[in-house]
């Protein structure tokens, strides 16, 4: 059996998690991981930190993903979660037990309930057509943990479990002393009654210390002293079961557990915004330079808009072969950021190893991504809006990672459009030199003017120069603010005219 077995690692399996990046804010991420949060816990967002480290386990992960999102395969393995999740309240009991005896007993359900969930599961995965090489191991190591130990330890832990099930006892109440006998004298009435009217204490309920309770109270415990002085048989059994098992969790099972939240907590997300209409698809890996997409949309602002009638545009792009970045030029408001993150969304989830938010996709392999958003002045430094940008660009330009997928949104804004020209220049031929592919968004058209590697796109208005949102190819031209504005609040001179 493999030990060291991952469905989300192939080789460093104590990786820590990585420190949030910048582009985690830049993208907007924070907001969909606030959104799977809600369901699945704060615990799974650092599974969102650990990227695949090279291209063999992005594609691992990905062919998981692809079993795990088949209907059957997702079921049995929220089923899985459910039946797990009944172990560990038995657990949380356990702990609280006050008496020795009464902790094994609920060790024993703990096992009873832990070895039936993987039973169950083991089973579900026998019925299904797993086709990855992780699942399909997954379920090989899976088979033979039950065939070598948990079958065996599930029947013990229930023979012995639902012998103390039938255990009942007779307390008779005479003259200030109780007496305990096994088995039940008929007519005599039910344990809780008797304990109800005879202990002369203020105490609503009296159940079974074994099954539905863990709080005793002193005469509970000590009849329970005399039945293990009647059932020492039994009471051994226990004792030595829940002793000799009091570590039966394999590693490699207990690692399994809690890696299959990320990959049920991002499907969960998915089948959520398949409900609602948006699209999801499983990107291709391409090999030469060329990246597209169709559909492509910002996720974080489907879950904003969620329960609104505003709609989310989508767009469709593409860089061929030779093609590394875009520069993204048009109106204020005309959707340019939006379109800038979606990119970045897009090789994040792709990287991730997971479905990305679009109807289709071709991404290469990234070994990072890397984001620059405009700032504001910082107070606590003091640094005006320039000198934060570049004391932020200077450490992305000195790493000279790679390959990497660069989002740059509105740089040198505050600086001279001449000086602005010169700096951004510099900036795209830097990442361009370094192999890195992605997009630069603008106001300055300049930059958008012929040069090898780059591509202008724009910012769409319609006949009446109102914003449509939309992404297209196009030469870069200019678009005054002040007329956009004008014409977005319907206040040109014709229009205020008609109004007066």
């Amino acid at each position: 059996m493999n030990e060291q077995f991952s469905i989300l690692y192939l080789y460093d399996l104590n990786r820590d998690p990585e420190d949030i990046p910048a582009f985690y804010q830049d993208l907007n991420l924070v907001r969909i991981l606030d959104r799977i949060s809600l369901k699945w816990g704060k615990n799974v967002r650092k599974f969102y930190r650990r990227f695949s480290v090279c291209s063999n386990e992005e594609l691992y992960r990905r062919a998981i993903y692809g079993d795990i999102k088949k209907e059957p395969v997702y079921n049995a393995l929220i089923t899985f979660v459910e039946n797990l999740d009944e172990a560990h309240k038995l657990r949380e009991e356990k702990e609280k037990a006050t008496y020795p005896e009464q902790k094994q007993v609920w060790h024993i359900r703990e096992i009873v309930s832990y070895c039936d969930a993987y039973e169950k599961l083991d089973k579900a995965l026998s019925d299904a057509k797993l086709e990855s090489e992780g699942m399909t191991e997954l379920h090989k190591i899976i088979s033979e943990v039950l065939d070598s130990e948990y079958r065996k330890l599930h029947t013990e832990a229930l023979e012995v479990f639902n012998e103390i099930s039938k255990l009942r006892f007779t307390l008779t109440y005479d003259k200030d002393r109780i007496s305990v006998a096994i088995g039940t004298v008929p007519g005599e009435g039910a344990y809780e009654e008797m304990m109800r009217t005879k202990s002369g204490r203020e105490i609503k309920h009296f159940n079974n210390p074994f099954v539905s309770e863990t709080r005793l109270t002193e005469i509970e415990y000590q009849c329970i002293e005399i039945i293990m002085k009647k059932k020492p048989e039994l009471f051994a059994r226990i004792r030595t079961l829940s002793e000799d098992n009091s570590d039966y969790e394999k590693p490699v099972l207990a690692r399994f557990e809690e890696e299959l939240i990320f990959f049920l907590s991002y499907c969960d997300l998915q089948h959520d915004m398949q409900k609602e209409g948006y699209a999801f698809t499983t990107p291709e890996r391409t090999e030469n330079g060329i990246m597209s997409a169709e559909g492509l949309y910002d996720l974080a602002l489907a879950i904003a808009n969620l329960g609104t009638d505003k709609e989310v545009i989508s767009n469709d792009f593409k860089l061929d072969q030779g093609e590394r970045f875009f520069v993204l030029t048009g109106p204020n408001q005309g959707g340019k950021t939006t379109f800038a993150r979606s990119l970045g969304q897009l090789v994040f989830f792709s990287r991730m190893g997971l479905d990305v938010p679009a109807r289709s996709a071709n991404v290469p392999y990234f070994p990072d991504i890397q984001s620059h958003f405009s700032v504001e002045e910082s107070v606590e430094t003091g640094f005006g809006k320039l000198k934060e940008e570049l004391s932020r660009l200077s450490p992305m330009m000195r790493d000279n990672e790679r390959g990497s997928f660069v989002v740059i949104n509105e740089l040198f804004t505050t600086a001279a459009s001449y000086d602005a020209l010169i700096m951004g220049k510099r900036v795209l031929k830097h990442f361009i030199e370094l192999d890195c592919m992605g997009i630069y968004v603008t106001h300055l058209k300049e930059l958008a003017d012929e040069q090898e590697g780059v591509v202008s796109l724009r910012a769409m208005l319609d006949d009446k120069r109102m914003q449509t949102y939309e992404i297209k190819r196009g030469e870069a031209e200019d678009i005054p603010c002040a007329e956009n504005l004008v014409n977005k609040h319907r206040l040109t001179y014709s229009q205020l005219k008609e109004r007066l």
